[in-house]
Formats: structure tokens, sequence, C-alpha cells
């Protein structure tokens, strides 16, 4: 059913009145499909059937599907009748009157003929006929008795004393006599209570048309005494006061050479109550406002509502008779509608909002229900779904929220929204342990704007400069206005204090340039004061005060300045300035070294490849790990050229090793600037045609952030490695939210458990149990996993007793430029 049938997650209670409303409707669409013996179908003006309930395909001998669709004077044969029929149904059309009730001689499908009582009746929406619907209820072993007694004669005594149908013998206008049934019917304990009164007191005074029952009575008595029979139905009243409706055939007979009327009664009451209610049934389908599906146990749509047509833009031909399925819009993952069915199979019922897409390709919010209906037996035998466009109350939602959480000056998030998006942010960065920074901005000297030029001009000021703070930061980012001419901005997930650095050099750049504000050039400043999570405060509020007081500080050393909160990182900034410019002359300095650590296959204690991995020799400071160079070389985009020449020097060295005898496998790290770089792929080839080294034997290690994006230039990207051979690990495993479906668009060939994991083998037993269940993830993908960090015997065991494949850490080795190639491993 996935997605036509929408929703919130499972689980969601709509309101009281909304409930009432759907019990409502669930019963009159039960009513529909599952009241016994009543055969219910629908046609439209060009005679086409749209609706055929189950009882109407027992009775024809035609399933829904083969029914709808087709002329229902080619599905429902009416023997020698056909002109009559066709009168009687443009009868409808014309007057939208309905016609009384009348029994026909029907042909099955497979050519068995038999009697119904048909009832026809408009359903009429904004005072124009939609459809006509039939109830037809199989009378042939009444019709047959019926026949039988009118031929019987000298046996009708014998059959009016056994017959199950109340019948009652009248001359003039007394009754003479009436059979057992008709006592039992009326309720009467002996035939004196029937015998010498008219049927017309059996009646109330009036009959629901309002005619006097008497008055009714004797006319129709009259009619029958001049055509033989006739038939009608009737409001009765029993012995005991209360009111049954029962189908009269009136009959003209001679009985012992004398003229007799005789009335074969029968109830009708259930028949009438179900008629009532498939009627209020077809109303409320056809004239209610929300979109209402009607499906059958296999999810093929048998009905839809004209609002169906008009929220969705489907004709009922485009749907009916299909699967669901085949209206897939595509919004939602399938596992959403899994959920949606799931819950239906356990409960029943589910509602919720989910986003929908019409007919041409628009999209937009709905209120679904969706309800089983279960037949007699408890068994499912269709569903019913109803949708509600929630369109406009949306945008007034959305409206009235922006509103709320906007400045009603620049449009940017005000204090309510920002202090949210900080909480959200740095919940965020707790969980990835990355950092946020808060950049406090004062406009310098802004009361003079507006004691000089005036508040209109002020206004203009501060709007431009909300579009200036916007263009400078990313969409991840937020700007807000707290008042005045105060300013914050979230820096969300940055690398370090030189971001923030860079960013703040970018906003002061940009508000500085010249404005012309009511035909007069302003200049402008901004003193900024920074603060960075989680280093200078865990919570909004110490992280909002420390950016302020940087601020003020900034602000006390001649404005038009930004200053971090701490000495420390303003030190730290000037460093990693240094670091840079130094980074630039190292490549060309032959500064950089590789050193290598072990890889280790766990079941065989074999070395079969190692992870190159880099080290700087820094002319003053010495020997520098990754940590120390790295994050810098990213941000300066170094890491590109710096990256090359590592996936040079290590596929030189493999083939070296390859040629010594040791043909072991290489990692090396890519870093997610590398990776989306444009000649990634031309580096690569390079690499191993310099070095003549097969590329199976070249493993490259890519963030499990980078799988995560899942766009499709990143999956391009791995796969134009797989084709080429090349291996491809996800580094890091199980610090990001990799999902298996977002796995399984990868060709991998490894999965790398991230040292974090393995620190807690011993230190937290419980966030340990992790491991496991990213080794049965890699074994339903078909990959191998290998464990970084491995430093203790215990550590080692634990992944031994889990299957993983490989390990490395300082247990094994440390790093080294010239590595044991032949030594076995524990």
């Amino acid at each position: 059913m996935e997605d036509v049938i929408p929703a919130l997650l499972p689980g969601a209670e709509p309101d009281a009145p909304g409930l009432a409303a759907l019990e409502l409707l669930y019963r009159l669409v039960a009513a529909v499909e599952l009241t016994p013996n009543v055969a219910v179908h629908s046609s439209d003006r060009d005679g086409v059937v749209r609706y055929w309930n189950r009882t109407c395909a027992e009775l024809i001998g035609l399933a829904p599907a083969e029914a709808l669709g087709r002329q229902l004077t080619s599905v429902i044969v009416r023997p020698g009748y056909e002109g009559e029929f066709a009168a009687t149904i443009a009868a409808i059309w014309r007057t939208g009157i309905a016609p009384p009730p009348r029994e026909w001689p029907i042909r099955r499908a497979d050519g068995a003929e038999r009697w119904v009582c048909s009832s026809h009746f408009p359903v009429i929406r904004d005072g124009v006929t939609q459809q006509v619907i039939c109830m037809e209820l199989d009378v042939t072993g009444r019709k047959t008795d019926e026949l039988a007694l009118l031929r019987a004669g000298a046996d009708f005594r014998r059959l009016y004393e056994r017959s199950t149908d109340a019948i009652v013998l009248v001359r003039g206008r007394r009754i003479i006599d009436v059979n057992p049934a008709a006592l039992r019917l009326f309720g009467c304990d002996g035939r004196e209570r029937m015998v010498g009164h008219g049927l017309a007191d059996f009646s109330p005074p009036q009959q629901p048309s309002g005619e006097a029952s008497s008055t009714r009575q004797e006319a129709l008595a009259a009619q029958a005494a001049s055509d033989g029979n006739q038939r009608y139905e009737w409001l009765y009243r029993s012995c005991g006061g209360g009111l049954f409706w029962a189908e009269v055939l009136l009959t003209s007979v001679a009985i012992d050479h004398e003229q007799l009327s005789f009335a074969v009664i029968r109830d009708i009451s259930q028949r009438k109550s179900t008629e009532r209610t498939l009627t209020m049934a077809a109303q409320v389908f056809e004239n209610c406002r929300d979109a209402i599906l009607i499906l059958d146990g296999a999810c093929r749509v048998v009905a839809v509502n004209q609002a169906f047509t008009d929220i969705t833009g489907f004709a009922p031909a485009d749907i009916i008779g299909r699967e669901v399925p085949s209206l897939r819009s595509g919004v939602h993952e399938p596992a959403f509608y899994q959920e949606i069915w799931d819950f239906v199979v356990a409960h029943d019922h589910w509602e919720g909002e989910v986003l929908c897409v019409r007919s041409n390709a628009e999209e937009y919010p709905v209120w679904a229900a969706l309800t089983a209906i279960r037949d007699g037996a408890g068994k499912v035998s269709n569903y019913m779904a109803i949708l509600s466009d929630i369109t406009d109350r949306k945008q007034v939602e959305e409206h009235t929220r922006h509103l709320a959480e906007h400045d009603f000056l620049t449009d940017l998030p005000n204090r309510v929204l920002f202090l949210d998006r900080l909480q959200q942010a740095l919940a965020t960065s707790r969980r990835q342990h990355t950092r946020v920074a808060v950049m406090f901005l004062d406009l310098d000297r802004f009361k003079a704007i507006n004691d000089s030029y005036g508040h209109q001009a002020g206004d203009v000021v501060l709007r431009e400069v909300a579009a200036r703070l916007t263009r400078c930061v990313r969409g991840v980012d937020t700007v807000s206005r707290q008042g005045g001419d105060e300013f914050v901005v979230i820096l969300a997930d940055i690398g370090g204090a030189d971001q923030a650095a860079h960013v703040a050099g970018s906003v002061m750049h940009a508000v500085g340039q010249p404005m012309k504000v009511l035909g007069q050039e302003i200049a402008l400043s901004a003193s900024i004061g920074i603060s960075i999570f989680p280093s200078d405060g865990h919570d909004v509020d110490t992280l909002m005060r420390h950016a302020d007081v940087a601020m003020y500080h900034a602000k006390q050393n001649g404005r038009n300045a930004f200053r971090f909160f701490s000495p420390e990182m303003n030190a730290h900034v000037v460093e990693r300035v240094q670091i840079e410019n130094k980074l630039r002359q190292a490549l060309a300095n032959n500064e950089f070294v590789l050193e290598y650590q072990p890889e280790i296959d766990i079941a065989s204690g074999r070395t079969i490849g190692f992870e190159a991995l880099i080290r700087w020799r820094h002319p003053e400071r010495g020997l520098l790990q990754p940590d120390q160079f790295i994050p810098i070389a990213e941000a300066s985009g170094l890491i590109v050229p710096i990256g090359a020449w590592v996936l040079r020097e290590a596929c030189a060295q493999a083939r070296a090793w390859r040629d010594q005898g040791c043909p072991v496998v290489v990692a090396v790290n890519l870093s997610n600037v590398q990776f989306i770089h444009d000649h990634l792929l031309q580096y690569v080839d390079d690499a191993l045609a310099a070095s003549s080294l097969a590329p199976q034997f070249l493993d490259l290690e890519i963030t499990e952030g980078m799988i995560m994006k899942g766009d499709e230039a990143t999956i391009d990207t791995v796969n134009a490695l797989h084709r080429r051979g090349v291996q491809i690990t996800v580094d890091d495993f199980g610090t990001g939210c990799s999902s298996l479906s977002t796995l399984r668009r990868y060709r991998l060939s490894k999965l790398k458990i991230d040292r974090s994991f393995i620190d807690d083998i011993m230190r937290e037993p419980d966030d340990a149990a992790i491991i496991p269940a990213i080794i049965a993830v890699a074994r339903s993908l078909k990959l191998r996993v290998i464990a970084e960090g491995v430093e203790t015997a215990e550590q080692l065991r634990f992944l031994q007793q889990h299957g993983c494949d490989e390990y490395q850490g300082y247990y094994a080795s440390m790093a080294s430029s010239e590595p044991d190639l032949r030594r076995r491993h524990p």
C-alpha cells in the first residue's frame, strides 16, 4: 500500500472528533462491503461498472476485477427485460429520483437464471447525479414459491398452512383467515387477534410517504383486483405495537368458487435497514470532501470517490483494479510504508501525516487513516483509506511558526529559535565529538548611524548586515539577530578555532564594505567575540556568556577585530597559521616520511598488509604525528598534493615488497577533501602505473562520514575505484550512523572498527557489544572486518571469539619505516 496511504510514525492517536468520524465511515464502508445477501454495484453515466462488492461477485459469478470497467448490461443480463431496464436507468439519470424496488430475472455468468429484487437510487453531489447505486437481493426461492402457489389451485390450503411466508386471506376489507406464519410475523397469539380486522388496522395511521394508511390500502386493493395482483412495500404495526417493514404481494384468487384476495407478506425490515445504511454510505462516500479509497484484501483499488480525483488528480479509471504499490509516490522510503502495514496488521488501524504526490508531480501533505475491514469470520476482506489534504493547514502553521521564531525586521531566527538550534548543535557535537563555535557580533558605533540618519536608515543597515552575514556562512550554520545591533552566529561541526577565525575574518570584511543608505554612503565595522564548545563551555549559557566577554575585549582593544575567549586559543590560531606556511614548503623539501603498521590475519598470525602512516620531520619541532598537521592541510587544501605523494610512495613500497617475495596489501587513508577532488582517480591511476603495482594490492580507506553522504558522486567514485580492482575500506566504522541500505549501495571490501570500541572491550564491556554487531553487518554484506588500536591480548581474544578477520595495533607492532615483513604475530 506504500505511497497512496500516507502518515506519521505508527501509533499516532487521533482526537475524539476525528475518531468518531472515522468510526462512522468505517461502519458505512463495512456495511457496503460486508452486508450478507445484498449485492451492491454502481455505474456511471456511460453505464460503466465502477463498484462491485463481494456479494455481487457471488450472485453474478464475476469477480470485481472481471466486472469493473465493463458495461453493466454486459455483466448483468436481464433476459426479456433489456428495454425496460434501460428505460428505468435512463429515468434515474434524467430525474434524479429513485424508482420503487422491482423484481427482475437475471442470467449469471455461468448461464444459470435467478430472480432478484433490485433497488436503484442516484448518488447526488452538488445537485447533479454522479452515479447510480443498485442493491440486489436474490429472491429466487420466494419467486419459485409464489409461482407454485399460483399454480397450486386445489392444493392451495396445504401450501397456505405450510408456507414460511405470512399469508392473509381477505374478503372485502376484512381478514377472514391467517396462516401460522402470519401469526408469528405479527406477533399475535391467536387467529382471533387478526380475523375480522382490516390490514390497515395493523398499520400506523400514516405511511412514511405521508399518505394515510387506510386510503393507500384501499387504492392498492383496487389495483390488485383490476390487475390480478399488486406488489408493494408497507410499514406494519405488530400486535405488540412494534413497527416493521414488509413486502406484500396482494393477489385475487378463486377458492371454493369464491373470489377472495390473499396477501403474501414477508418481513423486509433488515433489508430496509440495510438499504438506508447503504444509501447513507454511498452519499457519504461520494460527497465526502476527503479522498476515500476502498481496497480489496490483495490491496487492489475497488472504488474511489470524487474527492480522490479532486485531491490527487488521478481519475478512477487510472487506478481502479490496480494494486496500490503501482501508485508509488517515491517521497518516502519503502521501510516507512512497511511500518504502516505492520501497524495495521497488529492494530487494524493507523493514521498519521505523510507527503504524497499529485498526478502533476506536485508534492503535498495529507493526513491519512488506514483501516482494516474484517468479515464475519474475522478475516480482513477490505481496507479503507481516507486522505485529507492538509496543505492549507500546514501553510498556516508554518507561517505562524515562522513569525514566532524569526525577527520581524531582518527575518533572521530570533532568540527563541537560535537557542533551540544551539541546543541541537551541541547535542550533535557531543555525539560526534566535534566542535561548535558561537560568534557574538556587535556593530561598532551603530548608535551614531541612528542619531545621524534616523531609525529608518538604521533599519536598512540592519537588514543589509543580516544579508551579508548570511552569505558568509554555510547552510548548516545559523545567523540570528538578538536585538538592537547585536547578532549571534552558530558555526556547527567545525574543525577547530582556525575555521572560526576564517569565518570571522570573512564576516568583518563583508560588514566593512561601504553601503548606500538613503543616498548616503555609510562605513561599518564590527567587533566579534568567539567561544568554542567544548573547551569554553558545555552549555548554552556559558558559551553565550564567554562569547560576549570575548566581544567586549575586542571592543576594548580598538574595535573592528575578533577575539577568542581564551588567550590560549589566540595563540593556537597563530600557531596554525605558522604550520600552514611551513606545510607549503614541506613537500618541496622532502620533509614527509611514511611509516607502516602491519595488518595481521587473526586466524594465521600472518602479516597480510600494511597501513601507510605519514609523518612530518619538522625542521624545528622534530617528528610530528598526523593529528598535528593533517587538519591544517585539509583546511588549507594542501592535503591534495600531500595525499598524491603518499599514494605514489606507498604503491612504490608495496611493489618493492612484492619484488622481495612478500606480496602484501598497502592501505592508504583518503581524507574527505581528497576523495571529492576532481583528480582523485587520475592520482590513483598515476601511482599504480608509476609503481607497476597490481590494483588489488592497494587498499584505500575512506571515512564512514563520506559513505553516509550517499550522493551519486560518492557512489560513482567508489564504483570507479572498484572497477579498477582497488580495494575500499570504510575507516572508523561505528562512529557514524550508516545503515545497511546505505552500505549496500557501495562496492566495498572491508570495514575497520574504530579504536574507541576496542578501548571499550575492557573499560566499558557494555559499550563493546557493538563490535559483534559490526561484524554481523559485515558478514551480511560479505565484507571482511579489521580492528584498529589492539593493544592487549584480552582485546585480541575478544575479537577472535567474535569472528573478526584482521587487526592492527601496538600489540602486534608499532608503525615503522622498515617493518618486519615475515614475522608471525599472535
